[in-house]
């Protein structure tokens, strides 16, 4: 287990320096024929500084979009994610039994190549049996917690050393 503070791992270029770890194989000389992608390997690096979070107002609902043109651009809808399957949308209702809870970490915008920003926050929810739901902007990150576990998960995230505004 990596020690406090280390992210488990990074793709990185094989066009950086080398460090001798292909045990004399041969097999990735740091270039690549014409058409082929370049290979990657696995590094260490430090993860994230800690975040200021705050939760966003109301409950928030997730469901399945098969036809993006089936979603209309209300204000409540707090995201939108498309992916090669569909995709998924979070809509706020307050009235929500199942309803979810929104963090968000936008307010200090980072640089979205900055690395280990969203782990930094879902670790500690995972690591401790929290379910979490994400999606991403340009300047920040949602991550959206069972309402009726929000106090457990604020707890969570200012033990592992987060700033949660309430």
């Amino acid at each position: 287990m990596p020690a406090p503070g280390i992210a488990m791992t990074q793709l990185e270029d094989s066009s950086m320096a080398h460090d001798g770890d292909d045990q004399g194989n041969g097999a990735d000389s740091g270039t690549a024929s014409p058409g082929t992608p370049p290979s990657r390997r696995m590094t260490s690096t430090p993860s994230a500084r800690t975040q200021n979070l705050r939760v966003l107002e109301g409950r928030f609902v997730l469901g399945r979009v098969s036809d993006v043109r089936t979603v209309a651009a209300e204000s409540d809808l707090l995201a939108l994610v498309l992916g090669p399957d569909g995709g998924a949308a979070m809509r706020r209702d307050d009235t929500a039994e199942d309803g979810w809870v929104a963090l968000w970490n936008g307010d200090d915008a980072h640089d979205p190549e900055a690395t280990g920003m969203l782990s930094a926050i879902v670790a500690p929810l995972a690591a401790s049996g929290l379910p979490v739901w994400t999606a991403a902007s340009h300047d920040g990150d949602l991550v959206l917690v069972p309402a009726g576990r929000l106090e457990e998960a604020v707890g969570v995230l200012r033990r592992a050393g987060h700033q949660v505004a309430v």
